[in-house]
């Protein structure tokens, strides 16, 4: 099919059935994460983690549209990642790898799932003790927690992308924190993991996005990582790199059989959402990913680090533009938190957090709606407000 042609067939939120794809995908991936993070325990192995959420992932897609007669494409949009401390993002190692979870690490889950390629992701961080989180960790967490509550108020209809990058550096700002460069919030369509219409929440010198207004029916992954630090990650070692996704628009004659071999595997198991290298066969992996990378067939998601000692947050949801207002289909209830800064003499932030997740209808509907109604009906997305602004104030 041409670009042309999937553009004009192109299937959105105005179809029930794409509605009940994504909410069946993020049903899994809360799942999926509900159960790495009762397995994060100090002297677990991160890759066993890893392996596990990824095995689930397959496991409860594999069990969907078996007798379907088409083949309905399903499984993980992206690979689980555990990420500790100052660490950023996009560990998932290979299965030699011999790192452990300590006490007291903050550990960042990330993973992804799709249904006929309608994806939600998911991100989610949470460290390893018993008790409130206190101190600079809980100041991390509640910043980038408090960020995507602002973000999910303002990825509505007519608001700019840039509007959303301004808010969310504010709220980093009054937990002095930062707003970790590099990151993007991307719109999100079928078989599109990282679609153009971008938010980039940081810009820099060399970083530039077009702006942008949201429009309904539209789906975007809001991804908000925060640092105690710089916000300025840097890649130490290339060979820590384990996840990559085909470029499916780049075309080139590789030379060394190892490089074919793995090429010709991965555009079988994974012409179009990202993987990991721990899919493949190791042996010949390491060989024949570097001249796919090297030649842009591959691009990698690189192993990003802040300084030692920095703390580093991550949260990520899946949000869906309906008629009817902002509904996350993504997310994880957070530990009690104990910042040591509060949003609450911030008047700018408080009126973005009032702001209704959910839109009157216009006409009687068979439901009453408003902010009374989203409560009743919306409590997992007006939770983690009150949690963060509970954590905030004591």
């Amino acid at each position: 099919m041409s670009d042309d042609e999937r553009e004009e067939r192109e299937l959105d939120l105005t179809s029930p059935e794409v509605v009940t794809k994504y909410k069946s995908a993020a049903e899994i991936v809360n799942k999926a994460l509900q159960l790495v993070l009762s397995e994060c325990k100090p002297a677990t192995k991160i890759v066993d983690l890893c392996e596990k959420g990824d095995a689930f992932i397959k496991e409860q897609t594999g069990n969907m549209y078996k007798n379907v007669k088409k083949k309905i494409e399903r499984g993980v949009a992206f690979p689980t990642c555990i990420s500790v401390n100052n660490t950023v993002c996009h560990v998932s190692p290979l299965a030699s790898d011999e790192a452990v979870l300590q006490q007291g690490d903050i550990v960042k889950i990330d993973m992804g799932c799709h249904i006929d390629g309608f994806i939600a992701v998911v991100a989610h961080t949470h460290v390893l003790q018993d008790g409130p989180v206190t101190g600079r960790a809980a100041d991390v967490i509640a910043a980038a927690n408090t960020a995507a509550e602002v973000a999910l108020r303002l990825v509505r209809p007519g608001k700019k992308n840039q509007e959303v990058a301004e808010a969310i550096q504010k709220v980093a700002a009054a937990y002095d924190c930062r707003i970790v460069e590099g990151v993007l919030s991307h719109q999100m369509k079928q078989f599109v993991i990282d679609g153009n219409k971008v938010v980039l929440n940081v810009s820099s010198p060399d970083m530039r996005v077009d702006d942008a207004e949201f429009e309904e029916n539209e789906v975007y992954a809001i991804d908000i990582v925060t640092s105690t630090g710089d916000g300025k990650p840097k890649l130490l070692d290339e060979k820590q790199t384990t996840i990559y996704k085909r470029a499916v628009d780049k075309n080139y004659n590789l030379k060394m059989k190892a490089s074919r071999f793995i090429f010709s595997e991965i555009s079988q198991k994974f012409p179009i959402m990202p993987f990991t290298a721990r899919d493949l066969e190791e042996k010949r992996a390491r060989l024949g990913l570097v001249e796919c990378v090297n030649h842009d067939l591959l691009q990698p998601y690189p192993v990003l680090h802040e300084k030692p000692g920095d703390l580093v947050a991550h949260i990520k949801f899946t949000v869906l533009l309906m008629p009817n207002g902002s509904d996350r289909i993504t997310s994880h209830s957070l530990q009690e938190l104990k910042p040591t800064k509060t949003v609450d003499s911030d008047p700018e932030i408080k009126a973005w957090l009032s702001l209704p997740i959910k839109t009157k209808k216009k006409g009687g509907g068979k439901k009453k709606k408003g902010k009374k109604g989203d409560k009743a009906e919306d409590s997992m997305q007006t939770e983690p407000v009150d949690e963060a602004a509970n954590g905030a104030s004591q």
